[in-house]
């Protein structure tokens, strides 16, 4: 089942949408190092919907959340996982009692659980994926937007906004948090020119997957092509779009908010294309303790 001459690493996030697993195997070579999926697994627990209402975690969501992380705790003996990294995130970061609800399931699973910053999940994001040019980094979660802005190279400047998909649906954004994401996009980005949006999260890489075929080319998603989606999406119920997109219900609803964000952002910068590379926080989670692993 497993090169006995890999490593298998392991990323989990927990997420105020979902929660996930990833584990990949990890060779390395004399010149270089060859990275393989072994395993991914998303349970749809949705800790914001509690968080971004009430303010903390409820009983059956922590019953939920230890029920699954029980579950990823045997995928690591499964696979023979010898290092991994958990990584909590917005709804955690805001929840009252996120704190006692993670002491729990770390007695209970004995699974290390880092409760991390937006900075920290933006950098992860952004280390994930390098191209040339103005970048414009977007990671749309279920309760924050990271954006960092990379320009040749160089981290010019990021901000992470408490706006996303669970809370856009629980109407819980305020109209002036919505104005302040705009104009510090504005003035990020005011002087720069040809600016790409590299997107990432589970929507926008769903988007890319639903949009036609000849007008996805090389993990790039056009601005007008998700305009189109986005119209004939929210026309549709969240039952409609399960049944004619093929869609999970925990994928159904939140979905449209994300296509209006990653909308929003590129009219502001003025592009017309966004990069799909279909990575997240986990495989950056992961490239981080391949690395570590490649300095040994």
């Amino acid at each position: 089942m497993y090169n006995l001459n890999s490593t298998n690493l392991a990323a989990i996030d927990i997420g105020s949408n979902a929660a996930r697993i990833l584990i990949k195997s990890v060779e390395n070579t004399k010149n270089e190092q060859h990275i393989k999926k072994l395993q991914f697994l998303r349970i749809p627990l949705r800790l914001g919907m509690d968080v971004f209402g009430s303010g903390e975690i409820g009983e059956e969501r922590e019953e939920m959340l230890l029920r699954t992380m029980k579950i990823f705790r045997q995928l690591l003996i499964l696979y023979d996982v010898k290092d991994y990294r958990i990584c909590a995130t917005s709804a955690f970061r805001e929840a009252k009692n996120g704190h006692k609800v993670l002491k729990r399931v770390v007695k209970e699973t004995k699974l290390r659980i880092d409760i991390i910053s937006g900075d920290e999940e933006a950098r992860t994001i952004r280390d994930n994926y390098s191209g040339e040019g103005n970048l414009l980094y977007m990671d749309v979660g279920g309760g924050s937007t990271e954006l960092s802005l990379v320009c040749d190279g160089k981290v010019v400047a990021g901000r992470s906004f408490n706006i996303g998909t669970i809370r856009m649906l629980n109407e819980c954004v305020a109209p002036e948090l919505w104005q302040e994401m705009q104009d510090t996009v504005l003035s990020l980005t005011k002087g720069v020119e040809n600016i790409r949006i590299v997107g990432s999260g589970g929507n926008i890489n769903k988007l890319y997957r639903l949009a036609p075929k000849k007008e996805r080319v090389k993990e790039t998603l056009r601005v007008d092509t998700l305009s189109r989606l986005y119209s004939k999406l929210s026309a549709l119920s969240v039952e409609q779009r399960m049944i004619e997109y093929d869609l999970r219900p925990s994928r159904a609803d939140v979905i449209v908010p994300a296509a209006q964000l990653f909308l929003m952002v590129a009219r502001l910068v003025n592009t017309d294309t966004i990069l799909v590379p279909t990575v997240g926080l986990a495989d950056g989670i992961i490239n981080e303790l391949a690395g570590k692993l490649e300095k040994e």
